[in-house]
């Protein structure tokens, strides 16, 4: 099981749940394991069962707290509102931010770099700062990290 990989599909759903605003959660996983069945996908070969697993934990996670980590996300970001971020932007912090409150087993520094790998791959040109830059004050507020506290777990 890869959780960057695992990271990449919540991505995806939550890309489209961004997108498609009614549509459930478990709907929008269950349209990407199939999708991925059907030889159809993008990726050389399936999600695994662990994959699939911790994607559907963030996925879920993530629209059952939403509108505390919004919160979150808007209170770091300076001169941003969450609703002009760009989208793959938004649910990348939204995703990390999930894992930076509940997933103590995640270190927030993991949790920081595998989102600023993902924006260097999905996002736009300035993504990767603006990630990391509002990932650190969120870290740092949570007391999990950041430039002024020392990771806790």
């Amino acid at each position: 099981m890869s959780r960057r990989r695992a990271r990449e599909f919540a991505l995806q759903a939550l890309y489209g749940l961004d997108q498609a605003r009614d549509a459930p959660a478990a709907r929008m996983l269950t349209a990407l394991w199939e999708f991925q069945v059907d030889e159809r996908g993008f990726d050389t070969r399936p999600a695994d069962s662990g994959e699939q697993e911790y994607a559907g934990k963030l996925v879920s996670g993530v629209k059952l707290r939403q509108s505390e980590i919004d919160g979150l996300i808007e209170a770091a970001s300076t001169n941003w509102r969450l609703v002009r971020m760009p989208v793959v932007d938004r649910n990348l912090l939204r995703m990390a931010t999930y894992e930076l409150l509940v997933c103590h087993d995640v270190p927030a520094s993991v949790a920081i770099n595998e989102a600023v790998e993902l924006a260097k791959r999905y996002g736009e040109k300035e993504s990767r700062a603006f990630v990391n830059g509002i990932l650190d004050r969120i870290a740092s507020e949570l007391g999990r990290g950041g430039r002024r506290h020392r990771d806790r777990r």
